[in-house]
């Protein structure tokens, strides 16, 4: 497998949104499930599936769980993320896991939004052809603001080799991720899809170049706040097999203080 294929994989593992704190209304609550440094504890299952592919006949399709989990270290609020991603379908016929991400992000809460900076580690625990076989490192940051109509924000991790098999190629891009989500109504919202734009350090260009939208959906179901959502994103970034045009279905559940 290619280093631009296995890259692809890492991408859609490293950013999804998932939500600090819970507020006490349904707008509010649906905001803070978009927003990448709420500290609000989430479990999410994300289905992609890529039916067309930028130089590829082929199609691909990746499962994706995620669980955040906030926590306090001293007199700190963090965000512990997990991201276990399963390769369903790849335009070379392989399927299996594929690396795991972890990240912990510190946040901070002020009178004109709330900031967050951390760290985002890549662990090699993929199956062969769906690994990087590379151990990466690197910082993350972000910044989000919740509105009366919804929320607004920029989010940016960044991976760097530290060690792994020295055959291999580095690991050693950037993301930038905008997030918009505008409350509609009744539980509904409407935003950007992932869109994360990914730059190659070692290639010196961008490998995703994304424009998408997404909906969402909050309900209640067993006394706790589910979140499905359906985006549609387009990748302009065609230099390498890699995602055209991909559909994505999440459901998210939320577990709010005192939930």
């Amino acid at each position: 497998m290619s280093k631009k294929t296995i890259l692809r994989w890492l991408v859609a593992a490293l950013l999804v949104p998932s939500g600090v704190q819970a507020q006490g209304n349904s707008e509010s609550l649906q905001s803070a499930a978009n927003d990448p440094t709420a500290s609000i504890m989430s479990f999410q299952l994300q289905g992609f599936h890529s039916f067309n592919l930028h130089n590829s006949p082929e199609d691909s399709s990746l499962l994706q769980f995620r669980a955040a989990v906030p926590f306090k270290l001293g007199s700190t609020n963090h965000i512990a993320r997990l991201t276990l991603p399963y390769v369903t379908d790849s335009s070379n016929g392989q399927s299996g896991l594929s690396d795991t991400t972890l990240f912990d992000l510190m946040t901070f809460d002020r009178s004109w939004g709330r900031f967050g900076v951390g760290v985002v580690a890549l662990l090699p625990t993929g199956e062969d052809g769906l690994s990087a076989e590379k151990w990466a490192l690197g910082p993350a940051a972000g910044f989000a603001k919740q509105e009366k109509w919804g929320l607004w924000g920029l989010f940016n991790q960044n991976l760097f080799t530290v060690a792994g098999d020295g055959d291999r190629p580095d690991v050693n891009l950037s993301t930038v991720q905008p997030v918009f989500n505008y409350n509609l109504g009744n539980g509904w919202s409407a935003g950007t899809s992932e869109m994360v734009f990914v730059y190659d350090w070692e290639a010196s260009q961008f490998n995703s170049l994304p424009l998408g939208v997404k909906v969402s959906k909050l309900v209640k179901g067993r006394g706790l706040p589910w979140q499905w959502s359906l985006s549609y994103e387009h990748n302009f970034s065609d230099e390498a097999v890699s995602a055209a045009d991909t559909v994505s279905f999440t459901l998210k559940l939320l577990v709010p203080k005192g939930g």
